[in-house]
């Protein structure tokens, strides 16, 4: 039986997912239903993408039987909202990064699914690459001897884009790309809490992240050393430097087809896409929807690649670098 998704939101990412997953086999996946706030966009998304149904409101969507598993892909600032709305309708849920504005959203939505006893996962999508599955795969091998600095950069010129800069929209350098560094920290620590976190940091007049630096101290006497804007372009790599060797992903490390290990290098190549797409290597979204069909054909509530500690963690972490950076969103008083 394929799995059968429930799209929310008709957006940009929504439609590079959609893309992606006409290379994955149909009939492993099918894309049921598109829901947005607006019939007519919905109406226009499924003819565009071939999708049978289409909704103009998400309430249609949570009441719908026929879907295994909803991705929603809406503005960050609706995460918390739309997706107790389908946690509550006793639905599957993947939802598009950050999973909510901070940590007291995330647990709610958490707590949410396993009151419901569905499944949820937030869509790091870096976590289901096949170069992430070797980079996991070389550190439980120690390939690098023991693990002593890990660097992560992401940096993209976006200060025209109204989502990336706006606070109502929930902007910032953080919250759209910083996410990728830190989850990458996490995974090569194995979600482990840091014992130190040290963040610095330039705002925008809009009072959001424009570049952040930080610096976090694990046990062992291990560090990590994140960077990210939204105002200028940045290497976008990571390195992992251990006691013996290193391990790189070349960029951009959030999506990534390229691995250096010990100045070895390995490509891993993409499937070409059947329609333009809106984001950098987004067919590489199919590995998620995978992971996710793995998951529910297994009858998990939790992807053991991204579980739901770590985007706890994740997120609380993000909270602090906020208050050392000094980033507040109306959320925070909620």
């Amino acid at each position: 039986m394929a799995t059968r998704w429930g799209l929310c939101g008709a957006g940009k990412i929504s439609h590079d997912f959609s893309v992606a997953m006409k290379t994955l086999p149909p009939g492993d996946h099918q894309i049921a239903v598109i829901a947005s706030r607006s019939l007519e966009r919905a109406e226009e998304f499924a003819k565009k993408h071939g999708i049978p149904k289409a909704y103009g409101s998400y309430e249609e969507l949570a009441n719908d039987p026929d879907i295994d598993i909803v991705y929603l892909g809406v503005l960050h600032t609706e995460h918390w909202r739309v997706g107790l709305l389908f946690l509550k309708a006793g639905k599957n849920v993947l939802c598009e990064k950050p999973f909510a504005m901070n940590s007291t959203q995330v647990k709610d939505l958490v707590a949410a699914a396993k009151k419901n006893n569905v499944f949820l996962m937030e869509a790091i999508w870096s976590r289901c690459f096949p170069v992430h599955a070797e980079v996991r795969r070389l550190l439980a091998e120690e390939a690098v001897g023991e693990v002593k600095l890990v660097k992560a950069y992401f940096g993209s010129p976006q200060l025209h884009i109204p989502r990336s800069v706006e606070k109502e929209l929930g902007g910032g350098a953080l919250l759209d790309i910083g996410v990728y560094c830190l989850q990458f920290v996490l995974m090569v620590f194995n979600g482990e809490r840091p014992e130190s976190i040290q963040a610095t940091g330039v705002l925008l007049d809009s009072g959001v992240d424009e570049s952040v630096v930080v610096v976090m101290k694990f046990s062992r006497k291990r560090m990590a050393f994140c960077c990210f804007s939204i105002a200028a372009r940045l290497p976008n790599d990571a390195v992992i430097s251990g006691t013996k060797g290193s391990i790189k992903v070349l960029g951009p490390m959030h999506c990534p087809t390229a691995l250096v290990v010990n100045d070895k290098e390995t490509e891993y190549p993409l499937p070409e896409p059947c329609l333009p797409l809106n984001f950098t290597n987004s067919t590489g979204l199919r590995y998620e929807a995978e992971e996710v069909r793995q998951c529910l054909l297994k009858g998990l509530k939790e992807s053991p690649r991204m579980p739901l500690a770590d985007s706890v963690l994740l997120t609380e972490i993000m909270d602090e670098i906020r208050k050392q950076v000094g980033v507040v969103f109306s959320q925070d008083s909620q």
